[in-house]
Formats: C-alpha cells, sequence, structure tokens
C-alpha cells in the first residue's frame, strides 16, 4: 500500500520500482497482487521472468510500466540488450533474499545493483539472514533499519506425524498413506526435480492424478500445473521447494514431506500450504535414521514432539520403527552423562592415562637409573677384563715366554 501510494503522485510511465524474485510463480503473486491493491489507480505493473517471449516483454516495456516484478536472470538479458531503462527507479524491494542466496542469484543482484541510481530506497525481505546476506545489505544499504516480525511458525490447526522408515521404503509407504487415508488436495515434496519428476510418474501409473512441479519444466507446462492443481483438475501435486515458492492453494487438506527438508524454515514453508483460513491439515514426514538432528530443530520450534505413527498392515521389510524409537531414547538417557569414546578429547585424555601409568614415578624413576648405571657398568668391566686378559694371551703367543 505505501509503494502503491508513493506511485499515485507521479505521471512518469517509466520504471519507478522494481521488485527482484527468486522464482517466476511468485513473481506473478507478487504482479497480480499489485493488480488488485492498485485496481482503482493508475499504476501499471508486469512481471519480467524466462521462459517466455522476450519480444512480447520489450513492447510491453516500451510502452510504459511503472512496477517491474523480476527474476534477476531474465531482468539481466534486458539490461545488457539494452531493452530496459533503469534510471529512474526511486525504489527497489528485493524479496525472499534468503531463497535468492540459496539459488545463487548473489552475484546477479550485484550486478544488477550496478545499474541503478544511487539515490534510491532498498527494502530486503528474508526469512533468515545468511551472513552474505547481511554483508551485501551493509554494503548497499545506509544506516538501515531492522525490523523482525517474530518466529515463523505453522497455523495451530495443522496436525503433525511423522513415520520412521528408509529410503527404500519411502515409494511403497507414501502408496499406502494414498490408499488408506482420507485425503483431498495433498502436495508432496521432495528435495530434487529427477525424484519429483520419478515420483509423478510412478504415481500416474496407480492412477492418480497427479502432475509435478519442478525447476526443469517449461514456464507455460508450470502455470499449466498449477492451474490444474487449484481447479481440481489434479488431486496430488509433487514439487521440489524452490518450484513451489508462490503457490497459493488454499484447499490442502495434507503435505507429505517425502524427503526431510534440508533447514526448519524449508519445514514451515512446506506445511504452509496447508491448514490455511482456520481449516484443518495434516502434514506427514518421512524420517530415515540420519534425519534425527533436524526433527529434534523441528520439535524445537513447534513448541511439541512431532507424533511417531506406524502404519498397520505394512509390510516394513525387516524394519522396526517402534524398536528403533525406543532403542534410540534409551541410548540417550544411559549415555546422556557419559563421554563420546571416540572424541578428539576423550582419546586425549586416555592417552594421557596410558602414558602416565606406563612411566614410573620420580624414585622409582631414579632407582632404575642407578641400577641401570650399575649393570652398564658391571658389563664394562666384565668387557673391559676379557678384553686384557684376551690382549695378554695374544702378546704371549707373539713374543714367547720371555723368563724362558
Amino acid at each position: 500500500m505505501p509503494m502503491l501510494e508513493h506511485l499515485s503522485g507521479k505521471k512518469l510511465k517509466s520504471i519507478t520500482v522494481l521488485i527482484l524474485s527468486p522464482t517466476r510463480e511468485l513473481a506473478d503473486q507478487t504482479n497480480q497482487a499489485i493488480k488488485d491493491l492498485g485496481k482503482w489507480t493508475k499504476t501499471s505493473s508486469m512481471p519480467l521472468y524466462g521462459g517466455v517471449s522476450k519480444k512480447t516483454q520489450d513492447k510491453k516495456i516500451a510502452k510504459g510500466v511503472d512496477v517491474v516484478v523480476a527474476c534477476p536472470g531474465r531482468l539481466l538479458d534486458h539490461i545488457r540488450e539494452k531493452t530496459i531503462n533503469l534510471k529512474n527507479v526511486d525504489l527497489l524491494i528485493v524479496d525472499e533474499a534468503d531463497t535468492m542466496f540459496d539459488m545463487g542469484f548473489l552475484p546477479d543482484i550485484k550486478q544488477i545493483l550496478t545499474y541503478l541510481p544511487d539515490f534510491r530506497q532498498t527494502l530486503f525481505f528474508a526469512a533468515t539472514m545468511p551472513s552474505e546476506i547481511k554483508s551485501l545489505t551493509s554494503k548497499i544499504l545506509k544506516n538501515p533499519e531492522h525490523i523482525q516480525i517474530g518466529v515463523i511458525a505453522p497455523a495451530k490447526t495443522v496436525k503433525h506425524s511423522l513415520y520412521k522408515t528408509t529410503d527404500k521404503l519411502k515409494e511403497k509407504m507414501l502408496l499406502h498413506l494414498l490408499e488408506y487415508t482420507a485425503t483431498g488436495q495433498v502436495i508432496v515434496f521432495t528435495r530434487t526435480k529427477r525424484r519429483a519428476r520419478f515420483l509423478a510418474e510412478t504415481l500416474e501409473k496407480k492412477e492418480y492424478r497427479v502432475v509435478p512441479l519442478q525447476g526443469n519444466m517449461s514456464q507455460n507446462k508450470r502455470t499449466r500445473a498449477i492451474e490444474g492443481f487449484k481447479k481440481g483438475q489434479y488431486d496430488i501435486l509433487v514439487a521440489t521447494d524452490i518450484a513451489s515458492r508462490g503457490i497459493d492453494v488454499s484447499d490442502v487438506t495434507h503435505v507429505v514431506n517425502f524427503d526431510m527438508p534440508n533447514t526448519v524454515d524449508t519445514y514451515i514453508h512446506r506445511i504452509g500450504r496447508t491448514g490455511r483460513a482456520k481449516s484443518e491439515g495434516e502434514a506427514f514426514t518421512f524420517s530415515v535414521p540420519d534425519d534425527d538432528g533436524m526433527i529434534r530443530r523441528i520439535e524445537k520450534i513447534l513448541g511439541e514432539t512431532i507424533e511417531r505413527r506406524t502404519l498397520e498392515d505394512f509390510d516394513y521389510s525387516g524394519f522396526n520403527p517402534s524398536n528403533q524409537h525406543r532403542s534410540r531414547n534409551t541410548s540417550q538417557k544411559s549415555n546422556k552423562n557419559k563421554r563420546n569414546p571416540f572424541s578428539y578429547s576423550a582419546q586425549k585424555k586416555a592417552f594421557r592415562n596410558k602414558k602416565r601409568s606406563n612411566s614410573p614415578n620420580k624414585s622409582e624413576k631414579f632407582s632404575d637409573e642407578r641400577s641401570k648405571s650399575k649393570k652398564d657398568s658391571s658389563n664394562n668391566n666384565r668387557f673391559n677384563t676379557k678384553k686384557r686378559s684376551t690382549a695378554r694371551t695374544g702378546m704371549k703367543r707373539k713374543f714367547g715366554n720371555k723368563r724362558k
């Protein structure tokens, strides 16, 4: 709203506000919000990203536009070809700066900044502030104000569940859950584009209405996937974290973390797709033994222990999740005050103790040295006596007996 108020008094048909977004979907969503809020104003805006015709974008920019919501890559294409003019930008907004950093856009942002006027207002929005982002803000912002709204947490209407499993059992477990759980629309999150594509193909073979959403898809395919999911043409959306940024679907009943997220913030973003508008939602998370550390961090943010569940009538193929929970908790309690025998400090202490036990005390050492000295002296005397005796015998043999 302050941005629209800022633009209301300006009559220049040139780019005054530049908003940088990490993904096409988020750029579209931001652009639509500007249009909705500025419906009764004369403010014009447009998204700018790859995967669509650049000539169409060139024509629209040439006609004049107030706000551009751009992805860094396509914006740099326009800058290099001199089809865009940023000399009148007086407000720069970097949306989801932490995601920009994760996607490797930081060098692009630095390059874009060189084409902007020095006199401008700059706003950074981020869920987290990595050291690289802090370093960038300290360089390009003058006496910035830091505003922290609070710790982001999922809606209280979302119920969290954890399913212990193995990588080999994940696909089988997902099919079991989908078959025996009353679900509406479901979003399944994976870590990689390849797995999202493969998992969607597997579900499609099982006759589920499913569509993938990942970064290698063209913009038209991504748009059709999101619109089809919104309209109910698909029941399941299999997505990666980056591709899913900006998805706004209100009827998602379940979120499945097929792969554990890399950060707590990613978990919060994923779970935020369900339980909207005070409606109830469920979040199922598949966890392998290596995920225990992340689970503890997530539970710390949630302020509660996530419910552990097992599937009835499911073939775990020798893997027993119930025993794993108990053995893990028991070992944690029994080893709570024990030093890790493999840690560096423990090894160093054991080495010192061993060295101390093997080395004699001062008096013993002195006594041993004296006895050793006597022994060496005795040996030397015997050796010298033997040597002298041998020498005499040799002389007798050589010169004979003089008295004779």
